[in-house]
């Protein structure tokens, strides 16, 4: 449950906590925890997770290494906002594409982008 606790510590900290209407058990089977930012996750794999029940609300207690990953979000970008960049700046089509990828879809900031 705890690491590095000896079993008599752990059930003499189990019957405290039952005295408080506390309740800690182990999830079983977890292969891995993963939180979600938005520009990046934390992926936790083998994760030992723990929940505890106090007066209804339930925590988690992960327990494990975790390794921080990016998230590379894709934009749409519409046909039609293509062709108004291009027409506005008197640019190709492609170079009007990639400027809006570049600004993540921002039409002004494209614009002016291209402007310069």
């Amino acid at each position: 449950m705890i690491p590095g606790m000896n079993p008599k510590q752990l059930k003499q900290m189990e019957r405290q906590m039952k005295k408080m209407g506390m309740k800690m058990e182990d999830l079983q089977g977890v292969k891995e925890v993963i939180i979600r930012f938005e520009d990046k996750e934390l992926v936790i794999p083998d994760a030992d997770v723990n929940v505890m029940n106090v007066m209804g609300q339930e925590t988690y207690q992960i327990t494990g290494t975790a390794v921080e990953k990016g998230i590379n979000v894709e934009i749409d970008i519409l046909a039609e906002d293509i062709e108004l960049i291009a027409s506005q700046a008197n640019v190709s089509l492609e170079e009007a594409e990639n400027v809006l990828k570049e600004t993540n879809g921002d039409l002004a900031e494209a614009i002016l982008k291209l402007s310069d």
